[in-house]
């Protein structure tokens, strides 16, 4: 090949690669994504299945859900043709009217079901309704840490800014309870400011198992009153709540309808996480913001879904308030597992704080004498879940992944376990933590 031949193949050669790194750099992900692409979900989820390990990490239940759920989906793909088409795209209306008539005497007023109602693709879709439908660029929104780990991603897509406070434990020692968390109401109240457009109140807490008291969201109630902020409440687990404890509705105090979007789960109510199904209630005007992000993005959600929920609902609905409505029987039968939970992890040395409600325990491992390679380049949390996950067979989740990077060494020395499982996983799980104790 003479010179000439070759210079000209090594120019083309040279141009497709720069037409090719050209057209890459403009394929990249929008900006508003860059550096929101870490997951402890994925990560956590893989090591666990490449490890085989018991999983006490992902919160879902490996039992199955009430017999009527799968009676519920069967008689709504045989009623009618229409199930397997388009619904309503804030709701179906069989679904709507249901959770107004859960919902309006527990927020003691009529809920306008075609206004004040918008069903989305879970909870994960209400709260990036809510956020994308509310949140201007350059807005402040308050997060409470520890905090379900997509609240800060979203703001920050919609171009918000978080700001953060954590709940910090006002004692420590072996017995530690999720109501010894607490904010600090001087420098909370130092958050408000003209910028703040909203705060993210999430009780029952995900990871910590905290139910706020009263006195706690009257303190936040009053300050979004006097800033004139938006709360977005997160209440996913509201019927998780377990003897001795209340569930208080930050949208039922006085002033706080108006400005409450109140968030919740048929995944965490019916014990069917699958099916990906949110609500939120709210009044109209900031329901309407809502309303055209959902119009604008996904549209609807699935009728079959939405029809077996709002079955499901009627059913509930005649029973509510007695020992055999399911909202009754879940939390009776999730505390004798969070304690048998907290039993057998203070076996082995772990401190376990006992939740009131939800279904996560944290605990802490820093007793325990295990001694970790760390390169300080993730937190000790982190490094733990690997060593439990891979060593013991042990799956867990790392919950400085529940917080701002400022603050992950508030939670370095814990781990969070789910205990909504059946019993044979929690005897996989004992035995596991039995067979360590007799090595220490």
């Amino acid at each position: 090949m003479n010179r000439g031949v070759s210079l000209l193949l090594r120019s083309n050669v040279l141009r497709r690669f720069s037409s090719v790194m050209s057209s890459q750099s403009r394929f990249q992900p929008a900006d508003r994504w860059k550096g929101l692409d870490k997951n402890v979900w994925v990560e956590f989820t893989e090591l666990a299945r490449i490890n085989k390990a018991v999983n006490l990490g992902q919160g879902f239940p490996d039992f199955l859900p009430p017999d009527y759920v799968k009676e519920n989906m069967i008689a709504t793909l045989e009623a009618s043709p229409l199930n397997y088409q388009y619904t309503r795209g804030f709701g179906h209306p069989r679904l709507v009217n249901a959770l107004s008539k859960v919902f309006s005497p527990i927020h003691q007023r009529e809920i306008d079901p075609m206004k004040e109602i918008l069903v989305t693709v879970g909870a994960y879709g209400s709260l990036f309704s809510a956020i994308f439908g509310l949140i201007n660029p350059g807005d402040e929104v308050i997060i409470i840490e520890p905090f379900f780990d997509c609240y800060d991603k979203m703001v920050l897509a919609a171009g918000g800014k978080p700001v953060y406070i954590p709940l910090k434990p006002k004692k420590s020692g072996e017995a530690q309870n999720s109501r010894d968390w607490v904010l600090d109401e001087q420098e909370l109240a130092r958050l408000f400011t003209s910028k703040t457009k909203a705060i993210i109140v999430n009780s029952p807490n995900n990871p910590l198992g905290k139910v706020y008291t009263r006195s706690e969201l009257e303190v936040i109630a009053n300050l979004c009153k006097q800033h004139n902020v938006v709360c977005i409440s997160d209440e996913v687990y509201e019927w998780l709540i377990f003897s001795g404890y209340e569930h208080v509705r930050i949208a039922l105090l006085p002033g706080m309808w108006d400005r409450t979007i109140t968030i919740g789960s048929a995944g965490k109510t019916f014990s069917v996480t699958g099916f990906k199904l949110g609500w939120s209630i709210g009044p109209a005007h900031l329901i309407k913001a809502m309303q055209l992000v959902q119009q604008n993005s996904i549209y609807t959600v699935p009728t079959p879904i939405q029809e077996t929920v709002a079955r499901s609902f009627e059913l509930e609905l005649e029973r509510m308030n007695t020992p055999e409505c399911y909202f009754s029987e879940l939390p009776r039968m999730l505390e004798p597992k969070r304690d048998r939970m907290a039993k057998f992890l203070s076996e082995v040395g772990f401190k376990p704080v006992i939740p009131e409600g939800g279904y996560f325990m944290l605990a802490d491992y820093s007793d325990l004498g295990v001694k970790l390679q760390s390169d300080k380049v993730e937190p000790r949390d982190y490094t733990f879940v690997k060593w439990l996950t891979t060593e013991k067979k042990l799956a867990a989740i790392p919950p400085s992944a529940f917080y701002s990077e400022g603050h992950q060494h508030l939670a370095e020395n814990f781990i969070r376990f789910c205990f909504i499982k059946s019993d044979a996983t929690l005897d996989g799980a004992e035995e596991i933590i039995t067979e360590w104790k007799k090595t220490l």
